[in-house]
């Protein structure tokens, strides 16, 4: 890493080279399958323990798909930690590396970090972090979380005394026993550079958005003045809205939205359809999922896509993208949208989907920080052309210019569609459009 914080060649490459692969860490792996063992008494592949961690699996996942307020997720005991180490441990850990590899192109990583993970489980936050900055050579981190379960912690302790050097460039502590509801972080933690909620949120089903924020503002105290929270939730639509609700609600309480929303025209969004998530590459199986899936149903038990909705927050005004539209320019804001429906209209919005369409058609959530209902951008394949194709290819919350589209309100969903044609151009914002190569401040 050089004096201006920018990763190395020799970094860059390490990382290229770990996503490439697509997988969790052997040492991982190997160490959930002897923590199986080591709790059951029997080997992790013994086919009475496979088909016991197939009924958690099963239970776990039929419980997330209940309506919110019938949600009782319980990942603390007995076979039910085990089913998580087994079936959401690995998409989680790779979900959490390509979320700091996120804040490293951001330039929001520093080579001193304090790091608090509120609700760790198992640990599969500190362990990803852990990892990523193993490929550094000269940034150090320090990681503090907060767990209830005492049998998560049982396991958090297994796999770092398993899996991580005690000489290695990020220190991991053990896990303060406590609720996070309850835990008073003021008298247990120092000052910290990054707070997370990792899919933790989402199971406080009764709380409402101002419940959930008080929780995060009072974690929030023990920031740094230019520290971060990152939450990331599921990408389902209900956990995905909620999480854009919940962050309208800390803007409104004074924190910085700093990514992925970017508040182009200076209001503030109405999020309660706002369903927004990225997608990164399927991982590949480990052994212990393609031991489990040796079954009459074997699409039970391997948990391979990684897609999650997030919002990285500060105390301070920083902000990823900081364009605004010029005074004067000839572009619609999508609040106003429903006055010209069959028009065709020139629009600045950002593109806050992948392609949620398919190879014929393709389609992609827009929003400008105005719009009243949900705005997508639609592109048959045939259409596109050297004028567009950037809608298809820009990154997930890059800021473009639509010229000459064609509006039309979709009744089914009542939302709005953009019909780019041949006719359409598709023009970047000059404005931090595109993240930068990894740095780390000093």
């Amino acid at each position: 890493m050089n004096v201006n914080g920018n990763l190395s060649p020799n970094e860059q490459q390490r990382m290229a080279s770990f996503f490439a692969e697509r997988r969790i860490p052997a040492i991982f792996e190997r160490a959930i399958e002897g923590y199986i063992t080591k709790k059951v008494g029997k080997s992790w592949d013994n086919p009475v323990i496979l088909e016991r961690l197939r009924h958690a699996i099963v239970a776990q996942k039929d419980g997330y798909w209940k309506p919110s307020q019938q949600r009782r997720l319980k990942y603390t005991k007995g076979y039910s930690v085990l089913g998580y180490l087994g079936y959401h441990f690995p998409v989680y850990f790779m979900q959490t590396e390509h979320l700091v590899a996120m804040l490293a192109r951001d330039g929001l990583l520093k080579k001193t970090m304090t790091v608090l993970d509120a609700g760790t489980g198992p640990g599969v936050v500190p362990f990803a972090i852990a990892d990523f900055y193993s490929r550094l050579d000269d940034a150090r981190t320090t990681i503090y979380s907060v767990e209830r379960s005492e049998e998560h912690i049982e396991a958090f302790k297994y796999l770092r005394d398993h899996c991580t050097k005690k000489d290695a460039n990020t220190s991991i502590k053990l896990p303060f026993m406590a609720d996070i509801t309850t835990v008073d972080p003021v008298k247990n933690l120092e000052k910290i550079d990054l707070l997370i909620f990792s899919n933790v949120l989402n199971e406080l089903n009764t709380a409402s958005p101002e419940q959930r924020a008080d929780l995060v503002m009072k974690f929030a105290k023990q920031l740094s003045p230019d520290g971060l929270i990152l939450i990331v939730e599921p990408a389902g639509e209900t956990t995905s809205t909620q999480l854009r609700i919940l962050s309208l609600t800390l803007k409104k309480r004074g924190l910085t939205i700093h990514s992925p929303c970017s508040f182009i025209w200076s209001t503030n969004c109405t999020p309660d359809r706002c369903w927004s998530f990225v997608t990164a590459p399927s991982i590949i199986p480990t052994r212990l999922m393609e031991t489990l899936a040796a079954c009459k149903e074997p699409f039970r038990y391997v948990n391979t896509d990684i897609k999650y909705s997030y919002v990285v927050l500060r105390k301070d005004w920083e902000t990823w993208k900081q364009y605004r539209v010029p005074a004067g320019s000839r572009v619609l804001r999508l609040s106003q949208i429903h006055r010209h429906a069959n028009k065709r209209v020139n629009i600045i919005a950002a593109k806050m989907s992948e392609d949620l369409g398919d190879a014929k058609t393709h389609m992609f959530l827009l929003c400008d920080g105005s719009a009243k209902k949900p705005v997508y951008a639609v592109v048959p394949s045939y259409h596109i052309t050297m004028e567009n194709k950037k809608i298809v290819s820009a990154p997930y919350g890059s800021i473009l210019e639509l010229q000459n589209v064609l509006v039309r309100y979709n009744g089914a969903h009542d939302a709005y569609n953009l019909l780019v044609n041949r006719n359409t151009g598709i023009i970047p914002t000059t404005t931090h459009n595109t993240r930068h190569e990894p740095t780390l401040k000093n």
